[in-house]
């Protein structure tokens, strides 16, 4: 794992036991700091370790009411206090670590923090401190709206298809701080959501990647400026000399970019533009016009990382894809289905209308807006659509009048009756402009159902 000597002797509180979460306390009692643990999920909490038994029970550290003391590993130096960090005093504490999922414009952590004095922050801030005592490495940082999963995978295929010690980590993958150090030469590719980085202020990028700016997560943030504010922060830490990429697509973005460059960087910015023309017939698995965005992300970053052109190529040739972004589930009677689950707003949906010339489409679900007018440039090539979930009685009478519409209820239901209707040489496509809350777990829970339906069609 990854742990710095900073934080040795050093109290923090850690709010979130998820995966990062785990992942941040272990590296904080391996490297021998004090740890305060909580999350109001009891599975979480016991997670810490199996042999927890007596939870609530006594007194914890220094008389914390309600703290258990939690052994948590025989390489921790010290042992884990279970606690609510809102009902203890945090005075003297160095650092409040917050999943990115805590909330803190509604959460009273935020206010309790300020009123001591200790700054929130998550694991991207802490392995920003640890890089100092870490072998000689470059980080890339990858934010944006959409897109960001598969620039940040592609990027770090094409950095190990060039024989590149690389780390995938961030937003995807494994947590950072729980894998180990890379050698000298690394590179850490770091897929980074707008919370991500509000939770960090010295992760200097070697080279940081913005792709678009559209509205996301506005239940977050005062409003959609403050939401753009936020990217713009990950080119505000880098030093001079470091690379940024950005596209400018989007008036946003464009913004950002020149911000960066009246600062008297010009020489360190690439700009994307967009509608850039590109042969994409030798790279299978980055298909449609926002892939071929994805792709010259990626191409700028990875040139600015030294690799030539032709690893670079080689990498775009023989990248495998994400699941559940545009994903190829399989070919029957002529028809392709696809899984594009990881769409859950209209701005990622778009795209996938746009890579296939005939559409049997399949959306709804938690609805994030109420319109579909980023997906507008698509209609001409949906033969039908498809609505299920909470949002599909609003997306059908948006959708009426401009094609065919079949109200399905059901992902099952709609990928039965689409595939009953679709022509060889059409597409099957889940792409559904919506979270995924209403009807399943996650979105890759809904992903695994549109495969398992896709098999079940024999």
């Amino acid at each position: 794992m990854i742990t710095s000597t900073a934080w040795r002797g050093k109290r923090y509180a850690v709010l979130g036991l998820a995966r990062s979460g785990l992942a941040t306390v272990r590296a904080l009692a391996a490297a021998g700091a004090d740890v305060v643990a909580w999350d109001s999920n009891e599975k979480a909490r016991d997670a810490l370790s199996p042999s927890l038994r007596l939870r609530g029970e006594g007194r914890g550290e220094e008389g914390v009411d309600g703290a258990s003391h939690v052994p948590l590993s025989p390489q921790a130096e010290r042992e884990i206090v279970l606690a609510d960090p809102v009902e203890i005093d945090l005075s003297g504490f160095a650092g409040v670590a917050v999943s990115p999922g805590v909330p803190l414009n509604t959460h009273p952590i935020a206010a309790k923090a300020a009123a001591a004095g200790v700054p929130i922050i998550g694991d991207i801030e802490l392995f920003a401190e640890g890089r100092a005592e870490m072998p000689a490495h470059r980080v890339v940082g990858i934010t944006g709206t959409n897109g960001k999963s598969t620039t940040t995978a592609l990027i770090h295929h094409i950095v190990e298809a060039a024989g590149i010690p690389a780390r995938l980590g961030g937003n995807i993958g494994l947590p950072i701080l729980g894998q180990d150090p890379l050698p000298e030469g690394g590179v850490y590719v770091l897929e980074l959501s707008s919370y991500q980085i509000d939770l960090t202020h010295s992760l200097d990028c070697d080279v940081a990647v913005l792709l678009n700016v559209t509205p996301d997560h506005l239940d977050r943030y005062a409003n959609f400026d403050a939401y753009a504010a936020s990217k713009a922060r990950l080119f505000a830490m880098q030093r001079p000399g470091h690379a940024a990429v950005i596209g400018i697509g989007d008036a946003p973005s464009a913004g950002i970019a020149a911000q960066v460059a009246a600062t008297g960087r010009g020489a360190d910015l690439t700009r994307i533009a967009p509608g850039a023309c590109l042969d994409q017939s030798r790279w299978p698995a980055l298909q449609g016009p926002h892939n071929a965005q994805n792709a010259l992300a990626a191409i700028a970053a990875c040139k600015a990382l030294g690799i030539p052109r032709d690893a670079i190529d080689r990498g775009l040739e023989s990248f495998p894809g994400l699941p559940h972004r545009m994903e190829r589930v399989a070919t029957k009677r002529g028809v392709l289905f696809v899984n594009d689950s990881k769409a859950t707003n209209a701005d990622s949906a778009a795209p996938a209308l746009s890579a296939y010339p005939k559409v049997h489409w399949i959306l709804g679900g938690k609805a994030k807006t109420n319109d579909l007018d980023a997906c507008r440039p698509g209609f001409p090539h949906v033969v039908k659509a498809y609505t299920i979930g909470e949002a599909g009685e609003m997306f059908a009478r948006l959708l009426e009048g401009e094609m065919p519409v079949e109200r399905s209820g059901t992902l099952a239901a709609a990928v039965r009756s689409a595939a009953a209707q679709a022509q060889p040489g059409e597409t099957v496509l889940l792409s559904p402009a919506c979270a995924s809350f209403d009807q399943f777990k996650d979105y890759e829970a809904r992903g695994q159902a549109f495969r398992d339906a896709v098999e079940a069609l024999g």
